[in-house]
């Protein structure tokens, strides 16, 4: 057994801290929100992911895993530290590190022992060595550590099951000796374990998830072409997805992405290359081609309801930026329903977890409780989160419920041939 402290308990920290208390391990999780660190210890979780509730209610039963506000309390006998706080994009698109010093400078003051901290937050090339320079100049009294960068790679509304079964274990340090505890702590997962510098890993993260990006955007780009040429996306991306040098994840065509990493991830990356000189041309299309879906898909729908939103319903089936959370972070909903607004429809919503955040981002969304009234008398519905509700929706009822029956499909969740011999007006992307 182990002991661990985890610094910040959002998506990666909660999910990291109760995975690591699965194993057998002694953890503290510890956040300087108060109300968020309470609600914890009654059993309230601060997100939705599938899984988490049970899991952490039984690491807390079993006596493994204890939440806190201290650090003194977390930090005693602790052997790692890991930081996993957010580091969001700031005015310039560079990752603002705020969080990140005051956790370092926070460890260094009340630290006791030797101990590895492991940066588990996605942090910009350089910041293990920076977060070093941190902790040396905050300490009290010099006491021996290591900085570890051990970036994570967990989906939102699959997080527990990445955590447990991970494609492979990144670890970058100066410190071969920190470098291989780390390791040894992720050897219960049996995956294949890289080991690399700092600068390397952290690397590693960026590069992963602004490659996975530009995949989706390619794809997007994609189903222009193959709406115009007489294509379905669909089919093409199982086509490419059987060559094992592409391979099928990341090619589904739809509104985007969003969420808490790829955003912010490509912007950092690209403000890198700027800051040292570089033109990142292929990153900041990514992220242009990707923004305009969602102008796009809200052309389409005005298009669809007869040239113009003013004074039309439309409803939404879906807010979330994905399926299985409730993560509103740059979710293609809030600009889909700003831009439907602007245009002077009226929108209206259903998603089964994601409405009570997303209620005072989108205060001007008329909010329901079931997606068949929500449908009832709006101009056209759009497919915006591809939860598996929506898969099973009975559309007899649907078409009967809409004034008129229309459904642009932004996640080409239905079989276009079906649709039309259903009598809706209905348009998928890129299918033609």
């Amino acid at each position: 057994m182990k002991q661990i402290c985890v610094v910040g308990v959002g998506y990666v920290g909660l999910v990291t801290a109760a995975c690591f208390a699965d194993l057998g391990n002694r953890v503290t999780a510890l956040d300087v929100n108060e109300q968020r660190v309470e609600n914890l210890k009654k059993g309230i979780m601060p997100i939705y992911e599938p899984g988490l509730d049970e899991l952490v209610k039984r690491n807390v039963n079993g006596g493994r895993i204890t939440f806190t506000t201290s650090y003194k309390e977390a930090l005693k006998d602790a052997e790692y530290a890991f930081i996993a706080v957010g580091t969001p994009s700031d005015a310039d698109g560079a990752a603002d590190l705020q969080y990140v010093a005051a956790a370092a400078t926070s460890i260094a003051k009340e630290m006791t022992a030797p101990l590895i901290i492991i940066n588990k937050s996605t942090v910009p090339i350089g910041t293990g060595d920076w977060v070093a320079d941190i902790v040396k100049g905050a300490q009290p009294r010099q006491i021996e550590f290591a900085v570890v960068s051990c970036p994570e790679f967990l989906r939102e509304g699959s997080a527990i099951g990445d955590f447990m079964n991970p494609h492979r274990t990144v670890i970058g340090s100066l410190d071969k000796d920190a470098a291989n505890k780390v390791a040894h702590l992720h050897l219960p997962l049996r995956a294949p374990i890289v080991i690399t510098d700092l600068r390397t890993a952290e690397m590693i993260k960026y590069a992963s998830n602004a490659f996975l990006a530009t995949k989706i955007s390619f794809m997007n780009e994609l189903a222009d072409l193959c709406e115009m040429v007489g294509a379905d996306v669909k089919e093409v991306a199982a086509g490419m997805g059987y060559d094992a040098r592409i391979g099928r994840h990341f090619l589904d065509a739809g509104l985007g992405w969003g969420g808490s990493c790829f955003p912010k991830d490509v912007e950092a990356l690209a403000f890198m290359a700027k800051e040292k000189g570089l033109n990142p041309r292929i990153l900041n299309d990514v992220m242009e081609v990707n923004y305009d879906r969602r102008t796009v898909a809200v052309a389409h729908v005005e298009k669809m309801v007869g040239g113009s939103l003013k004074g039309k319903t439309i409803g939404l089936l879906g807010l979330a930026f994905k399926p299985n959370t409730d993560d509103m972070r740059d979710a293609p909903s809030i600009d889909i329903s700003e831009g439907l607004i602007k245009a002077g429809a009226k929108v209206r919503a259903y998603d089964p977890v994601a409405m009570e955040v997303a209620r005072p981002i989108l205060p001007a969304v008329e909010m329901f409780d079931e997606p068949y009234k929500m449908a009832k008398d709006c101009d056209a519905l759009m497919v915006v989160t591809e939860w598996n509700e929506f898969k099973q929706l009975d559309l007899e009822k649907v078409k009967g419920l809409l004034k008129s029956p229309v459904i642009y499909d932004g996640r080409n969740i239905y079989d276009p041939k079906l649709m039309k011999e259903m009598g809706f007006t209905y348009r998928a992307i890129g299918r033609s």
